[in-house]
C-alpha cells in the first residue's frame, strides 16, 4: 500500500510520543482470549468497568471451554453493567463454540479468520490482532475517529474510511502504536464534548482548533 507520511502528520505523532510515553491498551488481559471477550464488551462501555467485570468473569471463566460451561443468562449476570449484555452474551458464547469446534481452541491468529467469530467486527479484530498477535492494524474507534477527523490527519464519514486513510497516512510499522497514541490523546484531552484545546499541544496543526 502507498502511503504518504507528512512532516505534519510526523510532527504530531511525535509529539503525541512524548506525551504519552506508556500508551498501551487499557483493558487488562492474559491470553488472546481474555483479550477477545474484554474488546466484545468494551463496545459502548469504559475499559475502567470492562477491568471491573473481567476480573470476576475471569476468574473463572478465562478459556472458550470454560466460558461455555455458563448459560447465557449466567454469563448476562456477569457482563450486565457494560451494557447491551443480551447481545455481548450471545456473541460471546457463540465465538467461543467457534473458537473450540473451528480453531482448536486457540484464537484465531489472522484478521479474516477472527472476523468470522460472532461480534467480532472490523475493530475488534484489528485490536486483537495488532495487540495479542502483534500484527500490523489500526483499530478505529470513537476516540481514534474523533481525533482523527479533528486534527485532519485522516478525515471520513465511516470508522473504515477513516482506517483506510490512516493507513494511507501512515508507515505500517506504526499502524498499532499510532491507534493508542490516538486513543490516549482522546481520552486525556480531545474529549468528545469539551475538548481540552487549552492545554493540547497540537493546536498549531489542529484543523478543529484552527475553525473554532
Amino acid at each position: 500500500m502507498c502511503y504518504t507520511f507528512s512532516m505534519q502528520t510526523q510532527d504530531m505523532l511525535q509529539t503525541l510520543e512524548a506525551l504519552y510515553p506508556n500508551a498501551a491498551p487499557a483493558l487488562r488481559f492474559s491470553s488472546p482470549y481474555e483479550l477477545l471477550v474484554a474488546v466484545i464488551l468494551s463496545a459502548q462501555c469504559t475499559d475502567e468497568r470492562v477491568n471491573l467485570v473481567t476480573e470476576k468473569l475471569f476468574a473463572g471463566h478465562s478459556t472458550p471451554a470454560s466460558m461455555l460451561l455458563l448459560s447465557q443468562e449466567e454469563l448476562e449476570g456477569y457482563i450486565y453493567s457494560c451494557g447491551f449484555y443480551r447481545m455481548k452474551a450471545a456473541h460471546i458464547l457463540s465465538a467461543s463454540r467457534d473458537i473450540l469446534e473451528k480453531f482448536g481452541g486457540e484464537v484465531p491468529r489472522t484478521l479474516e479468520e477472527l472476523r468470522t467469530l460472532a461480534g467480532v467486527g472490523r475493530k475488534t479484530a484489528n485490536v486483537v490482532y495488532s495487540v495479542a498477535f502483534g500484527g500490523d492494524a489500526i483499530a478505529v474507534d470513537t476516540h481514534v475517529f474523533r481525533v482523527s477527523n479533528r486534527l485532519g490527519i485522516a478525515k471520513g464519514k465511516t470508522p473504515e474510511e477513516v482506517e483506510e486513510k490512516l493507513m494511507r497516512a501512515i508507515p505500517q510499522n506504526m499502524w498499532s502504536h499510532a491507534h493508542h497514541l490516538l486513543i490516549w490523546h482522546g481520552r486525556k484531552i480531545c474529549h468528545s464534548q469539551r475538548p481540552d484545546c487549552a492545554n493540547c499541544p497540537l493546536q498549531e496543526g489542529c484543523e478543529f482548533f484552527q475553525s473554532k
